[in-house]
């Protein structure tokens, strides 16, 4: 695992001959937050991190707040190969949590509300999660393309937990009173497609989403962040200049249960410190 960052002070030789560092597990090009760069020296920037990679082992990487501004240079990282940690797998395990923030902060019950999940592809991560919501929230209301596998889902749940979910794809009526909508996969295009409750509240896990309804006064969170309890791991530009669910992310091991990946949540005492949307952070 190496995390890439900019350099606080860059000097005028190494910003010249794009001499980029590294010390541990760090990587720090030659730039900072303000500098501008052309793209043939971006290119030059990639091409000399991929050189330092290739000497290692890891294809796992962390990268800073500033420099993931840096979209040419990022998407030269991923043409490489590069797998570049964004955070969204903890955001799908966390689902769960995210959607308590939420009505902690709108101050609402979970037995009073209806949620409306978008769903394609089911993950072990989203049936744990839809098992739980199923039996806390008022109603759980499933939004697919794929009638026929949910059904089966809807009939285990009811036969396991006694517990009645619904599952359709109507998309003029499916959202139409929905204030509560978790898009576990839905692409933008395909969830402009449907008609919105003006004042949902929308969680885009996979993907990020612009409402395109005129009417549309709600909230669509495409990110998050997170604070958690590691004292044996902190490092200051980590802390500052990472996105605290990327860094979390990169330490958790992806093949471990549901129930293990929660568990551990709770010893690290995570805990959500916001969610941002469009126009908007909730805090």
């Amino acid at each position: 695992m190496y995390y890439i960052q900019e350099a606080d002070k860059p000097s005028i030789l190494a910003n010249l001959f794009n001499i980029i560092t590294y010390k541990e597990d760090k990587i720090i090009l030659p730039i900072n937050e303000e500098s501008q760069i052309s793209l043939k020296k971006t290119e030059k920037l990639a091409l000399k991190t991929k050189k330092i990679l290739d000497k290692t082992i890891s294809k796992k990487l962390v990268i800073s707040k500033n420099i993931k501004k840096r979209e040419e240079y990022v998407n030269l990282l991923q043409s490489y190969g590069f797998d570049i940690v964004d955070g969204k797998w903890l955001f799908e395990l966390l689902s769960g949590r995210i959607l308590d923030y939420i009505l902690q902060k709108i101050d609402a019950k979970k037995e009073e509300i209806q949620i409306s999940i978008l769903i394609n592809d089911l993950t072990e991560y989203m049936l744990a999660n839809i098992r739980q919501m199923a039996k806390e929230y008022k109603c759980v209301n499933i939004i697919t393309n794929h009638i026929e596998k949910f059904k089966k889902i809807e009939k285990q749940i009811f036969e396991e937990d006694g517990i009645m979910i619904t599952v359709g794809n109507n998309k003029r009526k499916g959202l139409a009173k929905a204030k509560l909508i978790l898009n576990a996969d839905f692409p933008q295009e395909l969830v402009n497609k449907y008609e919105i409750y003006e004042k949902a509240i929308i969680v885009n896990v996979k993907t990020h989403v612009r409402i395109s309804k005129k009417r549309f006064n709600g909230i669509s969170i495409n990110s998050y962040d997170i604070t958690y309890q590691n004292l044996e791991d902190f490092d200051y530009d980590k802390a500052n200049k990472y996105k605290a669910c990327e860094v979390y992310e990169s330490h958790i091991n992806k093949k471990q249960t549901f129930a293990d990946s929660m568990k551990q949540i709770e010893r690290d005492k995570v805990e959500i410190s916001k969610l941002i949307g469009i126009n908007t952070t909730i805090k």
